[in-house]
């Protein structure tokens, strides 16, 4: 029992970190890894061992799709900042150019690029927290970098024919 639960206040830092990243909002990430905190102490007894950080990863997206499905519903509001202007230039720039490219992804994309990236799980792992065959993963990586490589050399999106 013990081990669980240090196993659970290890990984509250790189929890936090991916929420981050996720929400792109310090209140909202902070929400969610609570949530995802709560929801793994009180489910305790699913939990059959092996790696307890995908275990949460995996709680934690879950909690994320479900907050996303809810705004969905609702229309969205984006407040302006002063920091938007497009003539802002220097060394922060870049720092925001790469924050918008991954804005710009859908969110299985982004969510994947991440958990890789900034967490450093490996495909595998990514395919257990997503529920999804490694394949997958594999493809949503692949489009992601694409995109962002895109969108930082200034590439407009290609649009998909629907037929």
């Amino acid at each position: 029992m013990g081990g669980f639960r240090e196993g659970i206040e290890a990984a509250v830092p790189a929890l936090r970190r991916y929420a981050r990243a996720l929400t792109r909002n310090r209140e909202l990430a902070d929400d969610l890894v609570q949530d995802t905190l709560v929801r793994a102490l009180r489910s305790e007894h699913l939990f059959h061992g092996g790696d307890i950080r995908s275990w949460l990863y995996t709680i934690l997206t879950n909690l994320n799709r479900n907050r996303l499905r809810a705004l969905a519903r609702r229309p969205a509001l984006q407040p302006i900042e002063d920091n938007d202007a497009a003539e802002v230039a220097g060394p922060e720039a870049g720092a925001r150019d790469i924050e918008r490219a991954l804005a710009s992804l859908v969110e299985d994309q982004r969510s994947a690029l991440l958990l890789v990236v900034l967490e450093g799980l490996s495909y595998r792992e990514v395919a257990q927290v997503q529920g999804v065959p490694i394949g997958t993963v594999m493809s949503r990586l692949a489009r992601a970098r694409l995109q962002i490589k895109a969108y930082l050399d200034g590439e407009r999106p290609a649009l998909r024919r629907i037929k």
